[in-house]
Formats: structure tokens, sequence, C-alpha cells
């Protein structure tokens, strides 16, 4: 365990999940805390209790493995992308197929839903970025959006902007209404861009980049103000958060089997969870209990689940 200062009250693990036979891509919490949901490798999605730790439903249908997974605003739904190159909206209770999304030619590889829950984002291996209508499940905007896989997508808090992130080396700022491009946050070449996301207040975008580096850019300025280093990120897109619960905090996870804490202000490294036995692909924070929902690849496909006392 690394140091931790004086106001950082540790988080400990409560409990491993072992539902999954392959790598867990994705975990994500509702955003009214009552749930999380797990994707998976094995081509299934758990939907948990976070009182209980126990799962719920069980979603079967994709013809391969799921990569991402989006709650919606209302927590009733679940979105998943999956390498058989479609979406699958879900009643995450009954765990029952409401909607199947096609038109991707590659792999789906993220997704997210506007906090209206009327759209649809989703990423692919296709170098497209297609937004969708929730209700038709029909493609508003296809957006010939990169050059190389489409990593993330992400909208801002009034939905009214989606980020995206590629391997390409660029992160993009799109205006949902249209499909434009508004503005290119990076383009470099290298290093790939692993994951992109706005900040809870909307003014701000995470962004990962595969030479282990997290960086917190102004949306406005196209500047970045923070730096966040320590952990080790080359090869897969691991998507970090925000922990907004208690103390500010940037979580991710890593591929030295950890998941990391730090101070979103300070920059410092306030906590490494150890535990994992293969790299940390994916992490969620509960949106009002100080609770860390994190998940493993095929060497460790667990979902564990770590605590403050």
């Amino acid at each position: 365990m690394s140091s931790t200062p004086q106001s950082h009250r540790p988080y400990r693990l409560k409990k491993i999940l072992t539902n999954h036979t392959r790598a867990v891509s994705c975990v994500k919490v509702s955003n009214n805390g009552l749930f999380f949901a797990s994707g998976s490798l094995d081509k299934t999605l758990i939907v948990y209790s976070t009182e209980t730790l126990s799962p719920i439903s069980f979603l079967t249908g994709h013809s391969e493995g799921v990569s991402d997974i989006a709650w919606s605003s209302d927590s009733s739904y679940l979105c998943s992308a999956s390498d058989d190159r479609t979406l699958r909206i879900w009643n995450a209770r009954s765990g029952e197929c409401v909607k199947t999304m096609k038109g991707h030619t590659g792999f789906v590889f993220c997704v997210n839903f506007n906090p209206q829950s009327s759209l649809i984002a989703s990423g692919s291996f296709d170098e497209t970025i297609r937004v969708w209508d929730v209700k038709t499940g029909k493609p508003v905007h296809v957006i010939r959006a990169h050059s190389m896989p489409v990593t993330s997508v992400h909208f801002n808090r009034d939905g009214s902007l989606i980020v995206s992130g590629s391997h390409d080396g660029s992160c993009k700022i799109w205006d949902t209404a249209t499909g434009s491009l508004l503005k290119t946050l990076i383009d470099d070449k290298l290093p790939a861009v692993s994951f992109a996301k706005f900040s809870p207040n909307g003014k701000f975008i995470l962004v990962a980049t595969l030479d282990d580096t997290l960086k917190l850019w102004n949306y406005s300025t196209g500047k970045f103000l923070k730096v966040y280093t320590g952990h080790k990120n080359k090869v897969y897109c691991i998507t970090p958060t925000f922990s907004i619960s208690g103390e500010k905090y940037i979580v991710s996870g890593s591929e030295d089997h950890c998941v990391y804490l730090w101070d979103l202000q300070g920059k410092h490294l306030v906590q490494k969870l150890e535990g994992h036995t293969d790299t940390v692909i994916s992490t969620s924070c509960h949106p009002t209990q100080n609770m860390i929902i994190s998940a493993g690849l095929d060497n460790d496909p667990t979902v564990r689940v770590w605590v403050q006392d």
C-alpha cells in the first residue's frame, strides 16, 4: 500500500464475485446507485445489487464477447456493445433484450447514453461513431470519426457534445445534433488515446493514453491542467473514472493488477488497491457511497467490490 494522507480513509476489499468465465471487460454502477453491472468476453452481462452484492439478472443473447456497457439515466436499462457488431438494449431487472441495433461493420467497442437517454453513441473498430435513436433503434448519425478503432465515446452533462478517443492518437469533440466535428483536442499519431470522458461538471475531459498517463484537459481552452501517473498502461483500453462521493479522486485500473486512486486536485497517489491477479481493465464508483467496483482480465475474471470503513 502507498502511504496515505491523513484525510484519506483507505478502501478495503469487501467482496470478490466470480460469476463470469472469461475476462470482465467492463463494470458500471447505475446512476441511482442501487445496481452495478458487468460485461464479459463470455458474452454475458450480469446485474447485481449494490446492497446485497448478489446477482439480480443474467443477460444473455450476444454471440460474441461484450466490450462495454452503459446505464440509462433512470437506471432501468442497460446498453451493451459487442464483438458481434451489435448493440443491445436490455431491461436491467428482468434481463429481457428489448432492442438490437445493427449497422457497425466491426467490433463495437464503446457505448454511452446521453443524459436524456434518448440517444446512444457507440464507437467501433470500423472507425465510425454511430448515434442511435433509442426509441426506434435506428441510426441518427454515422460519423466517419477516426482512422483507427474508436476506443471511447461519452456525452457531456447536457448531451450537446460527444467526446471520442481512438487508437489513431486523436481526441475529438462532436456536435450531437449535427454529427459535425467541433474541436480536435489532441491530434498526435502516438500515443494511442485509449479512453476519454467528460468530468461530471462538463468542463474537463479525462484522457488516458497508452504511455502510462492520464491527463485532465480543459475543454474550452484545449490545454491540459493535470497529469496522473504511476500506473501501468501500454496495451489495454483501461477505463478510468471520477470518484465524487466523498473526497474527489481519479480512479483507474492498471496493467500491474492494481487499482490506483489519485487526489484529483493534488495529483498525488492516495492509495493503490492490491488483490487482482491480472490487468484491471475497468473501474466504476458509486455516486453517493464510497464504493469502487473493479474488473479483471482472463487470468482473473472477477469483479471486486472495495469500500471505505
